[in-house]
């Protein structure tokens, strides 16, 4: 994507896309790296000439370089299945409350402190001198320098959200060396020059500066959220839906623990609260089992079809992995004693009525245990095209939904290397550019949330 800012105007061409396919091999699910880097490549060249770069990705995932600084193996997906069971081995080092109180990441079985956990004695560990996260280790490729992004770090479970620094001592009691990880970078951050063999591949002139953003999509998503004061959430809908409150201090108590929420660090001293659920993944795998059935007759289906007949927990990881989506949502429907739904029409309804009943509770829970009461709820990315979720979403939560702007993670990050290079202000000021320059939908909740609150005590239900 490139960006064109200045303090009047913000605009973003997609200039190459290019697909991202894991690859099943024999030692488990990987990220095909080569091939994405490949397609950074390929896009600098489309681009042309730019100010600087920024990179941002998903998070947890990393490459392993030996001491020559030679990648070891593709990356593991977070989707693989070496992390069964490894959580509860850490917890017996340190308990999973212990664990929250000094990190404050929601438990997931992919975080990367279990994937190094589940490393841990393999041979190709044992040839590691560092750790990279995706964003970082792209980075290093462009660049030849390495560092390792705060929001991104902030997922690993290995940081200190009250000091913003690794929690060593944390670290010590689980056998962790901190040592293999470059040293933190803030967004805005220098990252390097573009390498002159980049230089040369894709025709650009240098130098051309690499800027570090926010390389957890999720904090250049934040960071892209057109709001006016405190009182909002947000959820960043794709694959995942990550619903939440942007907060000054996070929230460690046993109660969040309990709830499952994370705090994961954003731009200048804030914390993202929110909570992870399946999101779009849900019905992105259906589509894939029925053939990739076009999405609008799909949505018209499920425009038609009975409101709550049926509704699935969406944040159960039972739906984690991919593969026999309509069959296992049907049977978490026939399981929970609920109509099972019949046709991909009403199966895509009882998908997005949990989406929307899963953004609800994230929501009032979030509320709840951060004593920060909201107005109104921003939707951005991917799913703002979904316009039967955000009015669901709206009518759940009872409160107006602000769906946009759709590529929230890209403006984020291209609005922390505009302000790095002094193009445009504080946070409250990149936001006000937001309002002013992209289109964005408001949605006003219909009807009351009786029947939303009545579809909770099912999932409820033993």
């Amino acid at each position: 994507m490139t960006g064109r800012v200045s303090p009047d105007s913000l605009e973003l061409t997609e200039a190459h896309r290019f697909p991202n396919r894991p690859v099943r091999t024999p030692e488990g699910l990987r990220w095909d790296i080569l091939a994405l880097y490949a397609g950074v490549l390929d896009g600098l060249r489309a681009a042309g000439q730019a100010d600087s770069v920024g990179i941002d990705s998903w998070a947890v995932d990393y490459g392993l370089l030996d001491a020559d600084g030679a990648l070891l193996g593709n990356p593991v997906h977070y989707r693989d299945g070496r992390t069964d069971g490894v959580a509860e081995k850490v917890w017996t080092s340190v308990p999973a409350a212990e664990l929250y109180a000094a990190t404050g990441v929601q438990y997931a079985p992919f975080n990367t402190l279990y994937q190094l956990a589940a490393a841990a004695g393999t041979a190709q560990f044992a040839q590691a001198a560092r750790v990279l996260l995706v964003p970082d280790l792209l980075t290093y490729w462009l660049t030849g320098e390495q560092g390792t992004e705060l929001t991104n770090a902030s997922t690993t479970q290995l940081i200190d959200p009250r000091t913003r620094t690794w929690a060593s001592g944390l670290a010590e009691r689980l056998g962790i060396d901190l040592g293999l990880f470059a040293p933190l970078r803030q967004p805005g951050d220098p990252a390097g020059l573009l390498r002159p063999e980049v230089l040369e591949e894709t025709g650009l002139r240098g130098p051309v500066p690499v800027t570090a953003v926010g390389s957890h999509d999720t904090a250049s998503a934040v960071a892209a959220v057109p709001a006016a004061g405190e009182r909002f959430a947000y959820i960043c809908t794709g694959t995942w839906s990550l619903a939440g409150l942007e907060l000054d201090a996070p929230v460690l108590t046993e109660e969040s623990r309990a709830a499952n929420f994370t705090n994961e660090l954003g731009l200048d001293g804030t914390v993202r609260y929110l909570r992870n659920i399946m999101g779009l993944w849900l019905l992105q795998e259906c589509q894939r089992a029925w053939g990739e059935r076009d999405l609008g007759a799909l949505l018209r289906e499920a425009a038609a079809a009975p409101a709550l007949r049926s509704v699935v927990d969406a944040g159960d990881a039972a739906f984690l992995a991919p593969g026999r989506m309509p069959e296992r949502i049907t049977a978490a429907c026939r399981d929970s004693g609920q109509p099972v739904p019949g046709t991909p029409g009403e199966i895509t309804r009882c998908i997005l009525d949990s989406l929307a009943l899963a953004h609800r509770r994230a929501v009032q829970d979030a509320q709840r245990l951060a004593g920060h009461p909201v107005d109104v709820v921003h939707v951005v990315g991917g799913g703002t095209r979904n316009a039967l979720l955000c009015q669901l979403t709206a009518d759940a939560c009872g409160l107006p939904v602000v769906a946009g702007p759709t590529e929230a993670a890209a403006l984020g990050n291209v609005l922390v290397q505009a302000r790095a290079h002094g193009l445009v202000g504080d946070l409250t000021g990149m936001r006000r550019l937001l309002v002013r320059t992209q289109p964005l939908t408001r949605y006003e909740p219909r009807g009351g949330t009786e029947r939303w609150r009545e579809a909770e005590t099912r999932l409820a239900a033993p």
